[in-house]
């Protein structure tokens, strides 16, 4: 506790902010390397520390878990293990609570705005105020959706909201309401935006600013990009080879004939693409960073109001993106109609294998693969009263799962060993505090994935990676982050002790996430 009481020493208990992204690429923010204009995020990065290996789950619904409960998602029934009941409508054991439980008992008042995907509700899970966002296929006229755990109406076509900026209003609604009754103490917001995920809706002011921008080579842009990844020190190697023939994770065949011919379901060469097929793509990715933009102009809302009650410099601000950008292409919700302005409610478009490629820069891959383009996301802390340090870098591996314990630590809550009389299982997280300190390190035995029946584990420098159905790569991902180069023939001996390894997670995870089942 001695080096927490290093940082506490000039700040109470920090208020706290969680704000998550969704289907967000590794390059896509300014300060990760992006065109994008990101300035509300890139001075909370210059303001704080950028960590260049963070990983999440690789799909929505287990990171959120992982996040707020510091376990991996399999151990708690919140991602698909074999033989359990479990995976995106898996529901946790009791003793799996949320972080508000434990918050409370420090005096922590918490908030939640925007997406959900756990199980139970916002406000039975131990949040005092809550606007859950649940319809994710219709960004300005959402049919559910609930305030407090209740449901609300369905917002009229054409009545102006956006879920962005619904988002964004209640976060603030509850911060000045926090300010006026609950100022003596401490906060933890857990801001959730459903943007950049599919469909590619955005507001036509954000639109304008890229209409221009995108209407060149993707592989350009994505060179680019890397190249000031290197300038800015985030990464160092190669840029991964684009694989051409890799296309969504799901097929989905009448989508490709609603939405025509200029959709492409693979990364194929830019002048291969047809005239019609370049500036369908074009403007897909405009979509996408307009979405971007208008996260960050809405982040921006929210830490004027800290600043204006007051509190921006003693709050804990971590940003991250719960996956990788998506290769998906399909069609939900209300449809898509072909003669519709892109972008608006009756269009419905997804970002695709393309652009995904270029928004995960440099990595390999996609959400729901474990390969890196899957799992990496950006992760910037700020904390003006308690972190020193202004736009630095920290190259520590760390996982979602360290969150929590990062945020217990902070608040001074020490998670107790028994639930209802049973021992707690040992949380696999580790607290970042130590990144704080220039010189401070966060050790790992491993780090573990397994989704969609992608596999992988990081010990070290060193991943095992296999996806569905594939054999077992090996990569040194200290000098080959972006997968390029496959060692498994040549160090047979570590792939066999680094799978081993991940089965024995896997069969302890399935024997926790099965203990209550037995009982």
């Amino acid at each position: 506790m001695l080096f927490l009481a290093v940082f506490l020493s000039a700040a109470s208990r920090p208020n706290v902010l969680v704000i998550l992204v969704d289907d967000m690429g590794y390059s896509d923010l300014g300060c990760y390397g992006g065109e994008i204009k990101t300035p509300n995020l890139d001075r909370l990065a210059s303001q704080g520390l950028r960590l260049t290996q963070f990983y999440n789950t690789g799909r929505c619904w287990p990171t959120r878990g992982a996040l707020l409960t510091g376990y991996y998602a399999q151990q708690i029934r919140r991602d698909k293990v074999p033989g359990v009941r479990s995976g995106g409508g898996g529901i946790r054991p009791a003793w799996a609570r949320l972080l508000p439980a434990y918050l409370k008992q420090a005096g922590y008042r918490s908030y939640h705005s925007g997406k959900w995907h756990i199980d139970g509700m916002p406000i039975e899970n131990g949040f005092d105020r809550s606007y859950y966002l649940k319809d994710q296929g219709r960004f300005f006229n959402p049919e559910v959706h609930w305030r407090d755990d209740v449901a609300l109406p369905k917002v009229a076509k054409d009545s102006g909201y956006y879920g962005t900026v619904a988002i964004a209003d209640h976060a603030v609604s509850v911060l000045k309401e926090h300010a006026e009754a609950f100022a003596n103490q401490p906060f933890f917001h857990y801001l959730a935006f459903t943007a950049p995920h599919f469909p590619l809706h955005a507001l036509p002011e954000d639109i304008e600013k890229y209409r221009e921008t995108y209407q060149r080579d993707w592989a350009l842009l994505r060179a680019e990009r890397w190249e000031r990844q290197q300038n800015m020190g985030l990464l160092k190697g190669t840029l991964s080879a684009v694989e051409r023939k890799l296309g969504p994770p799901y097929h989905f065949p009448k989508a490709l004939d609603i939405l025509g011919p200029g959709e492409v379901n693979r990364p194929l060469l830019w002048n291969q693409l047809s005239e019609e097929q370049r500036s369908f793509q074009s403007m897909k990715m405009v979509l996408h960073a307009a979405m971007v933009d208008r996260v960050d102009q809405e982040i921006g809302r929210v830490l004027d109001q800290l600043r204006a009650m007051g509190a921006y410099h003693n709050t804990l601000i971590l940003f991250l993106s719960d996956n990788g950008a998506s290769a998906e292409i399909m069609v939900r919700a209300d449809g898509h109609d072909p003669e519709a302005s892109p972008g608006s409610a009756t269009s419905y478009l997804c970002l695709g294998p393309g652009w995904s490629t270029t928004c995960n820069t440099p990595f390999r891959r996609h959400k729901t693969w474990t390969h890196e383009g899957g799992i990496s996301t950006p992760l910037i802390i700020s904390w003006p009263h308690g972190i020193k340090a202004r736009g630095e870098l920290r190259h520590n591996p760390g996982h979602v799962i360290d969150l929590a314990p990062t945020i217990l630590e902070l608040a001074q809550v020490e998670k107790p060993n028994e639930y209802e009389g049973a021992r707690m299982p040992v949380a696999p997280g580790k607290s970042l505090v130590p990144l704080f300190s220039a010189d401070g390190t966060v050790e790992h035995d491993y780090l573990w994935w397994f989704h969609d029946d992608h596999k992988a584990l990081r010990r070290g420098d060193w991943k095992v990676v296999a996806p569905k159905d594939e054999a077992w790569e090996l990569y040194h991902l200290g000098s080959d982050r972006a997968e390029s180069t496959d060692l498994s023939a040549l160090h047979p001996e570590r792939v066999a002790a680094l799978v081993s390894l991940w089965e024995q997670r896997l069969s302890e995870f399935r024997d926790l996430a099965m203990r209550d089942y037995l009982n």
